[in-house]
């Protein structure tokens, strides 16, 4: 049979496969660091933007970089869905949705007067280092932080509705303490400061006057301290309850893989269940082969 013979398009689409999706590939690899650089260098010029003085010494210089690389996002994400098995799952997926909003404000420059504003969107570009180190073996890492945030998930869910009502009493309490001429003007405004006081923000616009509310004021910042710690104790301890399992899962393969090394088969019942230096099958008594070729050496 004569061989498929390839068109020039099948042939860019899978050039283009290897380099998108091959990480493993030199070609892969030094396409996600150049991807890198880009993305960090498309960031930093968002920022310089806005400095009213880079801005207006080096503008053209801003405007044709960001060009450049708007082009080659663009040029990317039609290689994206060109060399994509299914192109409307990548279109429609998150990071797709992400890389069409990312180069978007370019263009739309053309067509809407100050829509500078969204230039600011392309900060979201900063997201697609997610997927660039998940291709890059940092999938396992990903997993154990995805998995002790999902399994400490109904503890923080209770830790943050605990904190809620804490901050509604206090607040309501506050209310009824300290004046209007304090700023305690309301129950929603008395809450947003017990808010601000718990978690140490203190803005300092809204201040207890009276003796009593400045006790009741200590209270909760004393408080507040004991509660930053209380998440990222929860966290932390199910991601090291969720490392050693699988460290332990992994130190038991290993074992199991070298227990398999030096398993001892009875060439008579082919019984594996021996202890490490028997002689004789535990199950029909016939002298085991490793002895065999000693007694024959």
């Amino acid at each position: 049979m004569r061989g498929v013979i390839k068109s020039k398009y099948d042939i860019l689409k899978q050039q283009a496969y290897v380099i998108i999706y091959g990480t493993n590939t030199p070609l892969g690899k030094l396409f996600d660091i150049v991807l890198l650089i880009l993305i960090f260098l498309s960031v930093i010029m968002v920022m310089l933007e806005t400095v009213k003085d880079i801005d207006h010494q080096a503008h053209g210089t801003l405007v044709f970089l960001e060009w450049f690389i708007t082009v080659f996002f663009t040029l990317e994400y039609i290689l994206r869905i060109i060399s994509n098995r299914k192109p409307l799952q990548y279109i429609f997926s998150f990071y797709g949705i992400i890389d069409l909003i990312s180069i978007l404000p370019m263009y739309l420059s053309f067509f809407i007067p100050g829509s500078k504003a969204l230039s600011v969107v392309r900060a979201l570009r900063l997201l697609r280092v997610f997927r660039i180190l998940e291709l890059a073996n940092f999938m396992n890492q990903g997993e154990e932080l995805k998995m002790a945030l999902r399994t400490s998930r109904t503890k923080i869910m209770v830790f943050i509705y605990f904190v809620l009502v804490i901050c509604i009493l206090l607040g309501s309490l506050m209310y009824v303490i300290e004046s209007e001429e304090s700023g305690f003007t309301s129950i929603p405004r008395s809450i947003y400061w017990c808010i601000v006081t718990l978690t140490t923000v203190g803005y300092g616009d809204i201040a207890p006057a009276t003796t009593l509310g400045q006790m009741v004021a200590s209270f909760v910042m004393v408080l507040g301290y004991g509660i930053i710690a209380v998440p990222t104790g929860i966290v932390t301890a199910e991601y090291s309850r969720v490392k050693t399992k699988n460290f332990t899962i992994r130190e038991s393969d290993e074992y199991q893989k070298e227990q398999d090394i030096d398993v001892i088969i009875c060439p008579n019942c082919s019984n594996k269940n021996h202890q490490q230096g028997a002689k004789f099958c535990c199950k029909c008594g016939v002298l085991l082969g490793r002895e065999k070729d000693d007694e024959r050496m």
